[in-house]
């Protein structure tokens, strides 16, 4: 292919980017008593081919930077939905996700129209607490972008301040995630810190919650979020229409 062809088609690829989308993933591999867990990874890979094919560019970026833990159990054939398939067979893809970009890297909040959290039991412990992650989301909220997450990526909503109001973020907004009913139910409760949504409750949220595993969506101005692993893909198109200017 010629220099001009060459050229040109980076020009074509270009001009069909609609956007950017920070995808902020989990470096946490294990609970504390060294059970593995990490990123559920449907919950990623289903917004990704979602916001992917509205031409969105994603970005992965995790607190440790590199390689992201996976959750073992989201990888067995019951959790892996078609675009977690398709995402583990492709490797462009699964090579973002072995070298994430640190998060301290990230620099501009404002340069990405979404930020968006995956799940997966690691973020109880890392993303609920790393202050970076909270800065830019306040920073992002604040410029009108929108901040999305589902399942347990609603734990990293928990330290990020409304930078109007130097409330929580979630405080006064209707907000979903895990439920204690779900947590429950996979056996988990007794090895999280926290119950999220309690501890979402406690940060002034309106919480609500639909039935156990179905999908279930909130949308609050600019904050999105999602219940559980099947509320994934719908967080994903919920922040597309935010995006949209439509809701």
């Amino acid at each position: 292919m010629s220099t001009k062809a060459v050229h040109e088609s980076e020009i074509s690829k270009a001009a069909v980017v609609k956007g950017q989308v920070l995808m902020v993933a989990t470096s946490c591999d294990k609970f504390s008593d060294g059970t593995p867990t990490g990123l559920w990874i449907s919950e990623l890979a289903d917004p990704f081919y979602t916001f992917k094919s509205q031409g969105y560019d994603v970005t992965i970026a995790s607190p440790k930077g590199g390689a992201v833990p996976i959750d073992p159990t989201s990888q067995g054939q019951e959790a892996m939905t078609p675009e977690a398939h398709r995402f583990v067979g492709d490797a462009e893809a699964s090579q973002q996700l072995k070298s994430s970009v640190p998060l301290s890297s990230v620099k501009q909040a404002s340069s990405y129209d979404c930020i968006y959290l995956p799940g997966g039991h690691g973020p109880v412990f890392d993303l609920a607490e790393d202050q970076t992650l909270a800065r830019l989301l306040s920073e992002a909220f604040g410029a009108g972008k929108v901040v999305a997450a589902v399942c347990h990526g609603p734990a990293g909503l928990l330290s990020a301040k409304d930078p109007k109001s130097g409330k929580a973020l979630v405080a006064g907004r209707k907000v979903t995630s895990f439920t204690t009913e779900e947590e429950k139910a996979v056996g988990k409760d007794g090895k999280v810190p926290y119950l999220l949504d309690a501890r979402l409750a406690e940060a002034g949220a309106h919480f609500t919650r639909g039935p156990a595993w179905g999908v279930h969506v909130e949308t609050d101005g600019g904050l999105v979020t999602g219940q559980n692993p099947a509320s994934a893909a719908a967080v994903a198109e919920a922040a597309l229409r935010v995006m949209a200017g439509s809701s």
